[in-house]
């Protein structure tokens, strides 16, 4: 099927995330169910721009948000861009759609007090999971990967001569972030706790993953998630406590102490500076409040 063939190149030549691909499907079939109800058509590759600007009136009248409806948007640009390429269709229906406006949403960060304070409460864990714990909080927040580059880390990864560790980013993308000596040493103390935990409770240890559960098996998104909400929960009452928060500290943080743009976005793992460069706006706003508590005239 067309479908299943174009999930084949996303995944194989475009070298898509699992995420990405994930959601690409389910906006096919979410445009796919619309035009079967609506226009009686089972071939999406038939659909033509007013069908398409139909559903985007019928998600727009559902609340949906012009940032979500514009992802959608993405998808759909690249399976015609698709079709096309393939002989499918003679001409793209999307080339007549334009993509929403959208206001820009500021990515929320820690403070650095609350940071300062999770490094403190962290860095005195002991114990295997107390310390797999603080050294997954850690490693969002000295480097700034995202929760599917860190569940994917192997031992391979971190080469602690050279201080540095090798991720694997979106369409398997490599990048080399520098580490910490701090860091390094809490890694150093999980890895000998790792062990002695795997060999007390004849644990067979049968993974490279650097992260592991109770049960010596790689860690999964979920549980990362979890780990990383609850140690949070403890220095922030932001609405959302996550990975990416940390990820958004990370890079808040960097430019605040001066650090390169440019190098922010190769550690980041960005395709774009203007990804990147969203993170000057929270500067920006930070130069506004002070400059409005600060002076007579503001």
């Amino acid at each position: 099927m067309l479908k299943e063939k174009f999930v084949d190149y996303i995944r194989f030549e475009r070298r898509f995330s699992g995420h990405t691909i994930t959601a690409y499907q389910h906006d096919l079939q979410q445009f796919a169910d619309y035009l079967a109800f609506q226009y009686n058509l089972q071939d999406i590759s038939l659909a033509n721009h007013s069908m398409i600007r139909s559903w985007l009136v019928s998600l727009l009248s559902d609340k949906m948000t012009s940032r979500s409806v514009n992802r959608k948007l993405s998808t759909l640009k690249s399976f015609y861009r698709f079709c096309k390429k393939q002989g499918i269709i003679s001409e793209n229906p999307m080339s007549r759609i334009v993509s929403l406006k959208t206001s820009v949403k500021l990515p929320a960060f820690l403070e650095k007090e609350s940071t300062e304070k999770l490094v403190s409460m962290v860095s005195s864990s002991d114990g295997f999971e107390h310390l797999r714990d603080a050294m997954i909080v850690l490693m969002f927040y000295t480097t700034g990967m995202r929760l599917s580059e860190l569940c994917s880390l192997t031992h391979q990864s971190v080469d602690i001569s050279k201080q540095t560790v090798r991720v694997h980013g979106k369409r398997n993308k490599e990048r080399i972030i520098p580490l910490g000596s701090p860091l390094l040493n809490l890694l150093e103390k999980y890895l000998d706790a790792k062990k002695e935990y795997l060999k007390s409770y004849s644990i067979p240890n049968k993974t490279e993953s650097l992260f592991v559960t109770t049960k010596g098996k790689p860690v999964y998104q979920r549980l990362v998630y979890e780990i990383v909400h609850s140690n949070l929960s403890g220095v922030s009452t932001l609405e959302k406590l996550s990975p990416h928060l940390l990820r958004h500290t990370f890079a808040t943080q960097m430019l605040n102490e001066g650090a390169d743009l440019n190098a922010i976005k190769e550690i980041l793992g960005h395709a774009s500076l203007a990804a990147t460069q969203v993170y000057t706006h929270n500067t920006i706003e930070k130069l506004k409040s002070i400059y409005n508590q600060a002076h007579p005239r503001a």
